[in-house]
């Protein structure tokens, strides 16, 4: 396992709980801030913006993260809804209503009297479709990834934390080799999960993965909300796209903006953490316009990577040429919702080399471009 991360703690938890001898290897430890894995919550949801296709992703995902909250006793994901808004013709919104239709999507349309009274933070404009996600909520990250990790752990895998890899190596007749600053040994298989430095570890991967930085910026609101208002997450689509999840401790606002705002990061071992005044400019027409009820300067920033590929789509499945890597990697801001699936279908092509999850789409079986 190279990258215990969003993806790699949960491969290493699926193929410890099969009974695979694992062996996990980390740049840093489980749950770090430097990579993709953080910023206190992400949205869990079970609508698709993007692609239908993810849907049944998410639902093997939904099971998955049961288990792991019930074998574990930590609350990982809290269920509170979930309202997506925007025109009611925006492309994002139309993939909504036809993924709801194809898959029977449990959903509530809500009306414009009836947001002014359930959801006074929010201002929608003429024309909205508004629905709340019934079976959507938040996650929590860095608790997952550490949690899903020593699960692993408690099931038998070694994690080596502080451990770079240098380099991933089929060997003549089966197995890998992974080589670190002090070490070369063999494995039958190796789940690669390697977050940004995909592109430092494979530089020959004939699919490109570019990193962007990504900005998370927490606000107050003006006035505190009743006990018992209803506090979902959200995203918005349209000409001001964005997403928000209401903070664990019931107090600020978690906001972040998709790929179009984002800089391109051209070495994932110098991330600028600094945000320009000029960066926040996006949040703050966001919150003047959409969210009323919060103070547009915002009193928490972070900065994370995330990993693109061109599609969008993720690359999953084993490299060209060698069944004994398989490779998780690229999932452009929308993995950590299916992130048990997708370790769980790691575990399953490391295993045996086929999964039955319908991954047609990300594969990197007979996949041309990125």
């Amino acid at each position: 396992m190279v990258g215990v991360g969003t993806m790699g703690g949960q491969a290493a938890w699926r193929l410890a709980a099969r009974g695979a001898e694992v062996v996990g290897y980390d740049r840093f430890a489980p749950g770090h801030d430097r990579s993709a894995a953080g910023g206190e919550t992400r949205v869990f949801r079970s609508v698709q913006t993007h692609d239908g296709r993810y849907v049944p992703l998410v639902r093997h995902a939904d099971a998955l993260w049961k288990q792991l909250q019930a074998e574990t006793e930590r609350e990982l994901r809290r269920l509170t809804g979930a309202l997506v808004m925007g025109p009611a013709d925006d492309p994002e919104m139309r993939t909504v209503m036809d993924g709801i239709a194809e898959h029977g999507l449990d959903h509530e349309v809500i009306d414009a009297e009836a947001m002014a009274k359930r959801f006074p933070q929010f201002r929608v404009d003429e024309g909205d479709l508004v629905l709340l996600d019934s079976h959507a909520g938040f996650v929590r990250p860095e608790l997952t990834v550490q949690t899903a990790a020593r699960r692993a752990e408690e099931l038998g895998a070694q994690i080596r934390r502080y451990t770079p890899v240098r380099e991933v190596t089929p060997v003549p007749g089966g197995g890998v080799e992974i080589r670190t600053d002090t070490d070369t040994e063999r494995f039958d298989a190796a789940v690669v999960t390697p977050g940004p430095w995909v592109g430092d570890l494979l530089p020959d991967l004939p699919w490109e993965v570019n990193v962007y930085r990504a900005i998370s910026a927490w606000f107050l609101p003006h006035e505190d909300h009743p006990a018992d208002a209803e506090r979902p997450a959200f995203i918005r689509c349209g000409d001001i796209p964005f997403y928000g999840i209401p903070s664990p401790d019931g107090l600020t606002v978690k906001l972040g903006l998709p790929q179009a705002h984002h800089k391109p990061v051209d070495d994932p071992n110098r991330l600028n953490r600094t945000v320009a005044p000029e960066e926040l400019e996006s949040f703050t027409t966001a919150v003047r316009r959409h969210l009323p009820g919060l103070n547009p300067d915002p009193v928490r920033l972070s900065v994370f990577m995330e990993g693109y590929t061109d599609s969008t789509r993720p690359l999953v499945g084993p490299l060209p040429g060698c069944d004994d890597i398989v490779l998780l990697a690229g999932f452009s801001g929308q993995g950590f919702k299916i992130s048990p699936a997708m370790g769980d279908i790691a575990a399953d092509l490391a295993l045996e080399g086929r999964t039955s999850q319908p991954i047609d789409f990300i594969t990197t079986n007979g996949r041309a471009a990125a």
